[in-house]
This record gives structure tokens, C-alpha cells and sequence, in this order.
């Protein structure tokens, strides 16, 4: 898959020059769309004080919204880089420790919380189980994703998500291996309020929102937009093209998004992500999520050695060794070079969101659509995409192969 992206953006001429970027960018963005995305946005910053923003959209979701750079979007797991920022903050003002059990802080949340540490909630290693999917064992909790759908709306505490996620075996002895597990975050995310008393959300803007000035994040606890129609539209497959996808999880035959049906697509915008919290329910824009990772990475959120802390990384034994993850934050590494950020997938949005080792080069690629981006023909155009943006954000051409 990779290396047809490298091939098709060499072929175009994908080069450093941003007229000639851009140019290359657009043209993938449009190959995205006619593969069937909804919409897919791209923004980079090389540091060069010229940014380019790319929008382009399937013809038949204008009518609900016209896309924009601009627009907010659900940032899903990119969610994770913030609170693992919110964590670090405390360990560097000694309050929480990383070598801390959990059991410290949730006495009797979690089976094993006296062996499970804060540094392995934050790398994945702590062996915890997805409360909603586990993909090596093709499952999904059932109760779970009939929230995610809409079919049956409920908000969920995060105990009740830590005890569902109880239901399911361990994906390992802690410390083991790394595996993604949600499951983690919300463990996280409790460990946060009860260190401060205060919610995550006051949290999030207090810490990093308000210093900053991202005048368009908020964390999001209902499916409601908090200014208008700046969300962009969010879409996933219909029911019966939709199947085909979820069923090879595990999940139950019939499953469907509730919505109102657009050409195939069901609008998704409204599902509440509160069954996400810590784990993805940040929205944000390309610009603000990006001048984040860019303080992050510049070190005016964390002192240096909270920042080398969360640059340690653990290998993905079920990768192939292009994306490693460290204390909330993925490094990936391209033909063009080494990027640190996060991805992100939630119905209706998926991204990905990088920035060079001094935060000063950042880029974002954001598509209108989750489940939709699995389909082979767009998930190819939007690999292709993601690694032309990073290679056009470090100043490198693609080569072609």
C-alpha cells in the first residue's frame, strides 16, 4: 500500500516548492474523494511561514455542509496526546508519578491495579482489554456499539466502561507488550480528577486550551456541535454496505449507523462521543490541534524531561515497524523521515495529526468519515495522502519507486 502511495505522488511531480505541492496535494485529495471518502482535509506548515490547505468533498454532502479548513472536526484518539500532556504535567509537578499503581489513585477500579502503573497505562502496556473492540480477536461488546451506532443512545461513566472492559481477558501480564486498549485513557483520565478534584474537561481548558488560545477545542460530552455549524458532517456507509466491514469484528449482522440516509452514507454527526471521553472526545481544527503539537513538541507545555519521557517508545508487535508509540504519542516513520503525533477514528471523522521532533513543522490530514476510509481503494488514497503531506511538511519530495 505504501509503496503505491511513494509511486503515485512521485508520478505527480509531488515536490518541496508549495505551488507545486499543493498542486500534487489537491490531486490526491481528489483521488481520495472519487474513491468514495465523503471529504478529506489536508493543512501543513514546514515552518516556512506558507501554509497550505487543501478541502475537497464528494458532490453530494455539499447540500449539508460546505468543507472547510477551517472546520472542527472530531479529533478521536488524537484526544490521547492532550490528556497524556495533562498526566506529564503532573509528574513534573511531582503529584503523580509514573511508576504510581493505579490502585494509588483508583483503589478497586481495576482488577490488577496494584501491579498496572501510570507509565503503562500511557504506553499501552498495562495488558487492559478494549471496552468496545478488540481486533486480533475480531470482537466487539455489543452493548457498547449500539451507543457508538445510535441505535440504542446511553452515556456511559468511566467505571462502567473499565467494568466492561473487565468482562473481556487481559491482552497480557502487565509490562508484557504494547496493545492499544481505550481502555487505558479512561483509566487515565479518572487518575486526572481525582488528583486535582477537578473534571477533565475544566482540566483540558485550564492546562492547554486557555494558554494557548484554541479558541475551537472543547471537549465534547453529547453529540451537539457548541458553535453551530462549524462541525463538519460526519458520514459512514449505510447499513448494507456497512456490513461487509464490521462483520469481519465480530460485530452482529444487521449493525447500522442511525442517521439520516445521504447517497449510501448515514450522517453521524449528531452520535454523542461520550462512550469515547478520555480516549477521543476532543474537537479541534486542523490549525489548533497542529499549534498544540506544536507547543508540545517546542517544550512550552512540559519541561525536557517529561518531554524525553514521552518520547521513550514501545514497539507494535502486530505493526510493520513503521509506528512506534510512546507515553501518548506515535512516532512515525516514512521514506521521508520521523514525524511525532497521533491518529484518530471516530464515526464520521478520521486523522492524523504530525509534527517534526521540534514542533516546528506540523500537518494534518482529516477525512469526513471512519469506517468509510477502510474500504481498500480509500485506504489506499488516503495513505497516499497522509505520506505525501508528511513528506511535503520535511521539505521532501516523494520519490518514486
Amino acid at each position: 500500500m505504501k509503496a503505491f502511495a511513494v509511486a503515485l505522488a512521485g508520478l505527480l511531480g509531488l515536490g518541496a516548492h508549495p505551488v507545486v505541492a499543493g498542486t500534487s496535494l489537491a490531486a490526491l485529495a481528489d483521488r481520495e474523494v472519487r474513491s468514495g471518502a465523503p471529504g478529506v482535509v489536508i493543512r501543513i506548515d514546514n515552518g516556512s511561514g506558507r501554509t497550505i490547505e487543501v478541502a475537497r468533498q464528494a458532490s453530494w454532502t455539499r447540500a449539508d455542509h460546505r468543507l472547510s479548513v477551517d472546520d472542527q472536526f472530531r479529533m478521536a484518539s488524537n484526544t490521547k496526546v492532550m490528556v497524556a500532556t495533562l498526566v506529564m504535567q503532573l509528574v513534573a509537578e511531582r503529584r503523580v508519578r509514573l511508576d504510581d499503581p493505579v490502585a494509588r489513585w483508583l483503589p478497586g477500579a481495576l482488577a490488577d491495579g496494584r501491579r498496572i502503573t501510570v507509565r503503562m497505562l500511557l504506553n499501552h502496556t498495562s495488558g487492559l482489554p478494549d471496552y468496545l473492540v478488540d481486533v486480533e480477536e475480531a470482537r466487539f461488546d455489543t452493548e457498547v456499539l449500539r451507543a457508538v451506532t445510535g441505535e440504542q443512545p446511553r452515556d456511559y461513566t468511566p467505571q462502567q466502561l473499565l467494568d466492561i472492559a473487565a468482562r473481556y481477558p487481559a491482552k497480557g501480564a502487565p509490562g508484557e507488550r504494547f496493545s492499544y486498549s481505550d481502555t487505558n485513557y479512561i483509566a487515565l483520565g479518572m487518575i486526572l480528577e481525582q488528583a486535582t478534584g477537578k473534571s477533565l474537561p475544566v482540566l483540558l481548558r485550564d492546562r492547554i486550551v486557555r494558554p494557548l488560545g484554541l479558541r475551537d477545542t472543547y471537549f465534547a460530552t453529547d453529540g451537539r456541535s457548541r458553535d453551530g455549524n462549524r462541525l463538519a458532517r460526519g458520514y459512514e456507509p449505510d447499513g448494507a454496505h456497512l456490513a461487509p466491514l464490521l462483520e469481519q469484528f465480530g460485530a452482529p449482522a444487521g449493525t447500522a449507523f442511525a442517521g439520516p440516509t445521504r447517497h449510501e452514507h448515514t450522517d453521524v454527526t449528531g452520535l454523542s462521543p461520550s462512550w469515547a471521553w478520555a480516549a477521543g472526545a476532543v474537537v479541534s481544527t486542523p490549525r489548533d490541534f497542529t499549534r498544540f503539537l506544536s507547543a508540545l513538541f517546542s517544550g512550552r507545555l512540559l519541561p525536557a524531561a517529561q518531554l524525553a519521557q514521552m518520547r521513550v517508545t514501545v514497539e507494535d508487535p502486530a505493526g510493520d515497524g513503521s509506528m512506534r508509540y510512546g507515553l501518548g504519542v506515535m512516532e512515525y516513520t516514512n521514506s521521508c523521515g520521523t514525524v511525532w503525533g497521533h491518529t484518530g477514528g471516530i464515526p464520521g471523522y478520521g486523522s492524523q495529526n504530525y509534527t517534526d521532533s521540534t514542533g516546528r513543522r506540523t500537518m494534518t490530514v482529516v477525512s469526513t468519515t471512519q469506517f468509510g476510509a477502510k474500504f481498500p481503494e480509500v485506504a489506499v488514497a488516503d495513505q497516499a495522502v497522509v505520506d505525501a503531506a508528511v513528506c511535503v511538511m520535511l521539505d521532501r519530495p516523494i520519490p518514486a519507486t
